[in-house]
């Protein structure tokens, strides 16, 4: 009670005025419930045990009191030895309940679900005997409060005894969810969102499974000595490393004037599963971004099973006001006729001479009828990734960026985002994202460069003393991260050479990274190791299209050093392209005509030549040479189609 009347006071001191709550992270419910008679209540939780609860108290369809009560007496007065052998008895007899219990469970919750398939109970009354059912074996069970373990002791002798819910009859109208909470916001709109997170590695699902499997009752298997059903789909972020970005994720679509947050100062005391999750950085410039910010704390006792604990901990509860150009509004960004308007997603990779600030404009000119999308010279991938044919190849000659790309594509976001910040953690690497800059004693504009030199460079050697495997990517993937401007350079033996730069695995890095994944798994995209020359015999047809964005000859960038790309090579592409003219494939290529006061001849021909089309985009290359003038230092983009 001391919490809610923490929130109360609260949200009185700031003169909050609310007509709509929301608790999205509900657990009991005892928030919500609280707030029930203020407010329209929204409440969600991604556990199915604590969202039938919700229904039984909250919900609006009608219940019937004498025939539930009637029910529940019938369920105390079941006698086990007229029971047969059920799903619940045959797995967990003598683990935390006694035998007798055991039948006694199985076949209350078999009856439950009878009668609501037969039409005997609506939704809320099925919710309301199964929560009752669930309040009664939670009081008796043979455990220490969850369900990790059971003792190994002879059980007590307890009777199973269901007992009639207390609901509240009120005005107000709820609506109850039982969804992850990040996608629950997107929908939702409310005054308040209050919201109390996991704080640690501790998976409820793992600690309440056994209240996971009476609530969903599908009676699956059950595994190890703790009898635990598969719970994958429950488990959260808030207990991962990534419990920072999605609690940021989360921030950045709620549609609210006021938050709440309630996250307990665990510090680094005790069990290290016990450590919070979510740093005060990134809770604190979360809410900052949408509006101004407030810190209560309150002392508190920790509840501890044993270990060491922490006698000063609080219970810390951050206000955000949100400010009114930051509360959701649908907002029209004037464009371009000749652009298109979806948003791109962004490679995680900084090639040199990426196209995504160009897309808007590529894309206006890319059919939409294709079959499969050949994005040659891919680099980055930022055209391929964004196209939208059926199918999508992606090829490029350097096998290193071809890895990555397989890497960041074929493996769970989260699984490679633990892998990144393993090796972060391993080398000592700044994590500004986490902890900010002062920690390491810099500041943005001078960047985390000094402070991560030495430990990039351990970093680096690992890497190139690594033999080829996922690992050795997922080193080069991090090593970019913190690479001078991001970018991809080797030596003529293959070493990574790169210095260190001024940045780290920080939020654009995370969210490119997390958004090129999903983009990647959705569609059906190929990245392969292959050269322009490979369309020659590739069985292409009249459906397909090929992007091209080769080396630039007039040299505009580090790729073209040395010689990298010359007269011949350009000859001999425009060779390949005029050959997939001939057998009407569809292709489309950037380049540059004129930069620096230079002029592609070789490139003009060939287009005078093809009756090709000469499309020019708005686009000019920055470059450091302060002698230039403005005229030397002008770019001309274009893309040639054959369509």
């Amino acid at each position: 009670m001391k919490l809610l009347e923490f929130i109360e006071d609260i949200l009185k001191e700031e003169n909050a005025d609310f007509k709509v709550f929301a608790d999205i992270f509900g657990g009991t419910g005892v928030v919500a419930h609280h707030f029930y008679d203020e407010a329209d209540v929204i409440v969600n939780d991604i556990l199915k045990s604590s969202y039938l609860s919700y229904c039984a108290y909250f919900g609006k369809s009608r219940i019937r009191q004498p025939y539930l009560n009637k029910k529940i007496e019938e369920y105390n007065a079941l006698d086990s030895e007229k029971i047969t052998e059920n799903y619940f008895s045959i797995n967990f007899s003598n683990t935390y309940f006694d035998r007798e219990n055991s039948l006694k469970i199985g076949a209350i919750r078999e009856d439950i679900e009878n009668q609501y398939t037969n039409g005997v109970i609506n939704d809320r009354e099925r919710a309301y005997l199964i929560t009752s059912l669930i309040y009664a074996l939670d009081r008796i069970a043979n455990t220490v409060g969850h369900y990790d373990a059971y003792r190994k002791v002879d059980i007590p002798k307890r009777a199973l005894v269901l007992q009639p819910l207390h609901i509240k009859s009120t005005k107000s109208k709820s609506k109850i969810y039982n969804q992850d909470a990040n996608e629950l916001v997107r929908h939702i709109k409310s005054d308040v969102v209050y919201i109390d997170p996991p704080y640690n590695s501790r998976q409820y699902s793992d600690a309440y499974h056994l209240l996971e499997n009476i609530a969903e009752w599908k009676k699956e298997p059950v595994h190890g000595v703790a009898k635990k059903i598969d719970r994958t789909h429950l488990k959260s972020k808030y207990s991962l490393k990534t419990a920072g970005e999605a609690f940021s994720d989360l921030i950045d679509k709620i549609d609210a004037k006021y938050i709440l947050v309630s996250y307990n100062d665990m510090g680094k005391s005790g069990d290290a599963r016990s450590q919070s999750r979510i740093t005060d950085h990134e809770i604190i410039s979360a809410l900052e971004r949408r509006g101004k910010v407030k810190i209560y704390e309150k002392s508190f006792k920790q509840f501890t099973t044993g270990r060491s604990s922490k006698d000063d901990l609080k219970e810390r509860v951050f206000f955000c006001r949100i400010g009114k150009s930051l509360q959701k509004k649908s907002v029209s960004i004037p464009r371009s006729k000749n652009e298109d308007t979806r948003e791109f997603v962004k490679s995680p990779l900084n090639y040199t001479g990426g196209k995504h600030k160009l897309l808007p404009q590529i894309s206006k000119y890319i059919p939409e009828d294709i079959d499969t999308f050949y994005d040659v010279f891919c680099g980055g991938a930022n055209v391929g990734i964004n196209a939208k044919s059926k199918g999508i190849v992606c090829i490029d000659k350097d096998k290193n960026v071809i890895d990555l790309h397989n890497l960041i594509s074929s493996v769970n976001y989260d699984e490679l985002h633990q892998d990144i910040l393993f090796i972060i953690e391993k080398f000592g690497l700044s994590h500004s994202y986490v902890n900010g800059y002062e920690v390491y004693g810099a500041e943005s504009s001078k960047g985390l460069g000094l402070y991560n030199k030495d430990k990039y460079l351990l970093l680096r050697e690992e890497y190139n003393n690594t033999n080829h495997s996922r690992k050795k990517t997922t080193l080069l993937l991090v090593l970019i991260m913190y690479a001078f401007n991001n970018q991809i350079r080797f030596n003529s033996k293959g070493g990574f050479n790169l210095p260190v730069g001024k940045r780290d695995y920080n939020g654009s890095s995370r969210r490119n990274l997390a958004a090129f994944n999903k983009a990647a798994t959705e569609k059906s995209v190929r990245f392969l190791v292959g050269d322009f020359r490979d369309l020659l015999t590739m069985s292409l047809t009249g459906n397909d299209f090929v992007y091209l964005d080769p080396p630039y000859l007039l040299g505009l960038a580090s790729y073209n050093e040395s010689g990298g790309w010359n007269d011949n090579h350009e000859k001999e592409l425009y060779s390949v392209l005029d050959n997939l003219n001939e057998r009407g494939i569809r292709f489309a290529l950037s380049n540059v005509i004129e930069h620096k006061g230079q002029s592609n001849d070789i490139l003009k021909k060939w287009v005078e030549n093809g009756g090709y089309k000469l499309n020019k985009l708005d686009f000019h290359y920055k470059n450091s040479n302060y002698q230039s003038t403005a005229k030397l230092n002008s770019s001309v983009e274009v893309l040639v189609t054959n369509y």
